[in-house]
């Protein structure tokens, strides 16, 4: 049995499902307006593999901070109906049912927050997510974040984290590794089979330099893969 990680975001989905989830909040009047452009400018910091992730995740918890996990939880499930399942990429459901027909355990890595990443994995069938500790207290958000951050270095820390919890008679023959972004190269340099999909310039060079698969995934086409 093999473990196959997927990043979540532009991986298996074609966009940012935190930027997706505040412009859900906003258009339900659950968010100011002004949040968006906020996010954005600090998505172009993501992009250039510059982020302060603390930064990010306090703006985009904000509107949830007093807020009942009950109340989120119901949010969260319309949000997923409405706007995640629709987004997912084709090639990515048959890779992730491939993984499945051989019995290999799926984990869906991300940075973005817990409260996210957790109900879209079961939702995809995977086993389990590792995503950015989202804390409540008293069955309410806080508006902060707990624990190794599931960003850049921290996804490989969080995996080790993660492994050793497993029983010891089920180890993991090989590690598979699904991303878009060159924030994830350290999770990619740690895979026995590094796979990635629609890497931008940077990230396809080194993929071609290293012999690692590439893989192009539209949103309506078929799976077209390119050996590295």
């Amino acid at each position: 049995m093999d473990l196959a990680l997927f990043d979540l975001d532009e991986t298996l989905i074609c966009e940012d499902s935190s930027g997706l989830w505040l412009r859900w909040l906003v258009s339900q009047g659950f968010a100011p307006a002004e949040i968006l452009e906020k996010e954005r400018a600090m998505m172009t910091d993501y992009y250039a593999g510059n982020l302060a992730m603390d930064a990010y995740m306090a703006l985009t918890l904000a509107p949830l901070a007093g807020m009942s996990v009950a109340t989120v939880d119901g949010w969260i499930r319309r949000f997923i109906q409405r706007d995640i399942l629709s987004r997912i990429y084709p090639a990515a459901r048959e890779r992730l049912n491939w993984h499945l027909s051989r019995g290999d355990n799926i984990l869906v890595i991300s940075a973005s927050g817990e409260h996210l990443v957790a109900p879209i994995a079961h939702r995809l069938g995977a086993h389990g997510a590792l995503a950015i500790g989202v804390e409540t207290a008293e069955q309410r958000y806080t508006g902060n974040i707990y624990g190794t951050l599931t960003y850049k270095e921290g996804k490989v820390i969080r995996l080790q984290q993660w492994l050793s919890q497993q029983a010891p008679e089920r180890p993991f023959q090989h590690l598979w590794a699904y991303s878009d972004s060159i924030n994830d190269l350290p999770l990619l340099e740690h895979a026995d089979y590094p796979v990635v999909v629609n890497p931008n310039p940077q990230l396809s060079k080194l993929a071609q330099d290293r012999g690692w698969q590439i893989s192009l995934w539209g949103r309506y086409a078929k799976t077209q893969a390119v050996a590295g």
